[in-house]
């Protein structure tokens, strides 16, 4: 499959999320959810999530309540010369500035390090292939965490993102190892 098949895919997937409302999707169902996936996770672990842009899913909920709950939190930001994301510490009362594409992001500089990354898509599949933006910065930064050590790759969607066939992946491509709507998990670990 060339890019620009690829990017037909992903021109079809905006136009399918900005056509639904997914009103009855709520954040509070993928965040009851997500506890539920990691019930007893070690408060010394960093959880990163994204701000939402435009029509993606809004994940901060599950953020906001990492927080409260002890854990450090991050959002990401983008370097102009690399494709590998820095994750900065992130809680309620952050101030934020706008970044890169616009993406809101936060003003400190204590970089860390994540253990479970909330992923933003366009759509996914029952094999954890995950259709992105195509800049290519989340598999760049999924392929060197995971090659430094553990970590955990969560994407946060709306349901109606899911596709029934499968999507293109090439080499480069990272795989969700779950994937977390508000009306189910897909935890595709075990698949593996």
């Amino acid at each position: 499959m060339t890019e620009t098949d690829k990017a037909a895919l992903r021109a079809e997937a905006r136009k399918h999320r900005s056509r639904n409302s997914f009103a009855e999707e709520r954040p509070e169902g993928a965040a009851e959810l997500f506890w539920q996936t990691f019930p007893d996770l070690p408060k010394s672990l960093v959880i990163a999530g994204y701000w939402p842009k435009g029509r993606e899913f809004d994940s901060m909920l599950i953020l906001e309540q990492a927080h409260e709950k002890g854990y450090k939190t991050a959002l990401p930001v983008i370097d102009e010369n690399s494709l590998i994301l820095r994750f900065l510490e992130w809680n309620t009362t952050t101030e934020m500035v706008s970044g890169a594409f616009d993406i809101a992001q936060p003003s400190g500089t204590n970089d860390v390090s994540p253990d479970i990354i909330l992923v933003p898509l366009l759509a996914f599949d029952r094999r954890g292939a995950r259709l992105g933006q195509g800049g290519g910065y989340y598999d760049a930064t999924l392929e060197k965490l995971r090659k430094e050590g553990d970590v955990i790759a969560v994407g946060t969607a709306y349901a109606g993102q899911a596709v029934l066939f499968n999507l293109p992946t090439e080499a480069h491509d990272e795989r969700m190892d779950m994937v977390i709507t508000p009306k189910q998990v897909h935890d595709f670990r075990r698949q593996l």
